[in-house]
């Protein structure tokens, strides 16, 4: 297989569902002649036109809510958001029309929409573009939300969730896409809810997603030296939430940690840690613990951003504790 970073991935993706699929076309902002913020939409304007790759004004109410009708109307609209914290300007879209049109129509009308969005932070961009938002999302029926990792997982899944007939967050680590790795090419998908052990192990599950599985890659790495065989299961979604990937890993390994990068403070891996504790509390040796983002604002100053975000040392520490 070949092998490319995660922006040709996606780009690759969205080449293929829109030749695929007429209906499929992709709006935001500079996401035409600029190629988009992140170079992911490089050479569709040229390819598929200016009726099908749009550049629109700088408002992403706007730009969700005619996406949400189109989507509606039979289109299958794909958007850019320059990045997830610009979602929250559109949150009455999201979470008040797409979210929630099938449900209240009784499935009579779907919502095909995809909303691709870079989060995450470690590149010194400020508050206002820098927050791993999964847990908001998480927190809204209907929405499906989708967190790859890596190239291939990229790919495949972004196929998935144009084809899905719910509307899907499909949310991108800007600090992922120059990772290279390996990708079926032409005709690969994946189904979106099936997630993924990125390492087997035997003495405890690091439940994880997006760059943080690279964090607890080497973390696993650092405790393998101490005779500590760590799992790493990126989880790839949280709607679908695959829980039982995640208790099969946990019954194994018989402990557990949760990894975000994300604010602690009602942060997905409470949800996990919850479900955990509720359906496999007798197949655990030791409580379920967690790790996230410091409880603040995303600082700018590059010593504090890195302070504020996990790193392996870490999730090293905190399974320690465990042992």
């Amino acid at each position: 297989m070949p092998e490319i970073t995660c922006r040709e991935a996606l780009n690759q993706a969205l080449h293929e569902e829109m030749e695929r699929d007429e209906t499929v076309f992709l709006l935001g902002e500079d996401v035409g002649l600029y190629e988009g913020s992140f170079k992911v939409t490089k050479g569709l304007l040229a390819k598929f036109g200016d009726k099908r790759v749009i550049d629109t004004p700088i408002s992403e109410a706007g730009i969700v809510g005619m996406a949400c009708g189109a989507a509606m109307a039979g289109l299958r609209p794909i958007v850019e958001l320059m990045t997830i914290n610009f979602s929250i300007v559109a949150l009455d879209q999201i979470m008040n029309h797409a979210a929630v049109a099938r449900y209240m129509f009784g499935g009579q009308a779907a919502v095909p929409l995809t909303i691709r969005t870079p989060g995450g932070g470690g590149h010194q961009l400020g508050a206002q573009h820098s927050h791993s938002l999964e847990a908001l999302f998480l927190h809204c029926p209907g929405l499906r939300v989708i967190v790859p990792s890596v190239p291939a997982d990229a790919k495949g899944l972004l196929k998935s969730a144009i084809r899905s007939q719910d509307p899907v967050m499909f949310i991108e680590h800007e600090g992922l896409y120059a990772v290279k790795g390996e990708v079926p090419a032409g005709e690969y998908t994946i189904p979106l809810g099936r997630a993924d052990i990125k390492r087997e192990g035997r003495d405890l599950t690091l439940v994880t997603l997006s760059r943080m599985v690279y964090v607890c890659l080497e973390a696993a790495e650092e405790l393998a030296k101490e005779g500590i065989e760590v799992e790493v299961l990126d989880l790839r979604a949280l709607n679908p939430l695959d829980m039982k990937a995640v208790l099969d890993s946990v019954r194994k390994t018989r402990r557990a940690v949760t990894v975000e990068e994300s604010w602690l403070t009602g942060g997905w891996g409470g949800e996990i840690a919850a479900r955990i504790m509720e359906e496999a509390f007798d197949d655990l040796d030791a409580p379920v613990l967690r790790v996230g983002g410091a409880d603040v604002p995303m600082p700018y100053n590059k010593a504090l951003e890195k302070a504020a975000i996990p790193d392996a040392a870490v999730v090293v520490a905190r399974v320690r504790e465990l042992f």
